[in-house]
């Protein structure tokens, strides 16, 4: 068996949580010490009116691990128990990112206060960085065949999981939503937030039949170690945007682009708080531009 979820935060609308494909709805609560997701309740209870399952998470913010999983149980102590609990491991607004022992300290604590092993959300290259919660903790990965995947049709693509010898959830687009595959059947997804158990072994294969994407992207490291993967495509802002020379908002400006830019880009990659899309520009030279914030996918344009 498989479930198909989706995952929200203050900006999200509630038609995410009410689209027919997501059987369950995992809900940001806090970020660090110090912020708690204003729609919360509102989000947690809709899906419960709509009888989806429920999970919870934690952004990390970087600071003290003990000290944000008792931020994070102290705000959302009414719903243990009654949803997954999940840690967000990303490097967007994280301090602490590249330290291999911090999510091992978050979830220890969390385990401390409530008997639950908290789900760690990661994108697939950094699977190493959370690497020693493998014996206790299941792995929910992010990775996308492409930037406009905006289908609940799971792409054909091979998904890493690292230390965890398997997956318990797929996050496979971060367009308009973002979608996920888990490996659980409803059973399997109550007993993660219980108390006291053993994480489920998640299937090994989605009972689905995949579509292929039509051109299998080709990804590849630059020199600064960020990954980048091949996709041809049209972006047009909706806002003003600096076109860079690198891929870094420190990067020198080429161009400061009105609204309405149309962008012929050859490839993308997330790092540093954004997705960036790579211009070709001749004479084997290349620009660059943000084209979606990565923490919250807000995008700054359409896709085409």
């Amino acid at each position: 068996m498989v479930m198909y979820t989706v995952d929200v935060y203050s900006g999200s609308d509630d038609y995410i949580i009410r689209d027919s494909h997501a059987q369950g709805v995992i809900v940001k609560a806090t970020q660090g010490t110090g912020y708690v997701n204003p729609k919360c309740n509102h989000q947690w209870d809709l899906a419960g009116e709509l009888g989806k399952k429920r999970g919870l998470y934690h952004y990390a913010g970087g600071g003290n691990p003990v000290a944000e999983a008792q931020y994070f149980i102290n705000n959302i102590k009414n719903y243990v128990g009654q949803g997954m609990l999940v840690i967000d491991w990303e490097g967007y607004q994280n301090s602490a990112w590249g330290n291999t022992n911090w999510v091992r300290q978050f979830v220890d604590e969390v385990h401390r206060l409530t008997g639950v092993w908290c789900v760690i959300y990661v994108q697939e290259s950094a699977l190493g960085q959370v690497a020693n919660c493998a014996k206790d903790c299941a792995v929910w990965v992010a990775k996308y065949a492409s930037m406009n995947w905006n289908s609940w049709t799971v792409p054909n693509m091979n998904v890493s999981s690292g230390a965890f010898g398997s997956i318990a959830g797929w996050q496979y687009t971060g367009g308009d939503m973002d979608r996920s595959i888990w490996y659980l059947d409803a059973n399997a997804w109550d007993k993660f937030t219980k108390a006291n158990t053993t994480n489920p072994e998640p299937a090994k294969q989605p009972e689905v039949n995949p579509a292929k994407p039509s051109d299998k992207p080709n990804t590849w490291q630059d020199a600064l170690g960020d990954t980048w993967y091949e996709e041809k495509g049209t972006f047009t802002s909706t806002t003003q945007l600096h076109l860079r020379w690198g891929a870094r908002a420190t990067s020198a400006t080429v161009a400061l682009l009105p609204a309405g830019s149309v962008i012929k880009y050859d490839a993308w990659s997330r790092h540093g708080g954004y997705v960036w899309l790579r211009q070709p520009r001749g004479g084997n030279e290349y620009a660059y531009i943000a084209c979606r914030n990565a923490q919250t996918n807000e995008p700054y344009g359409t896709f085409k």
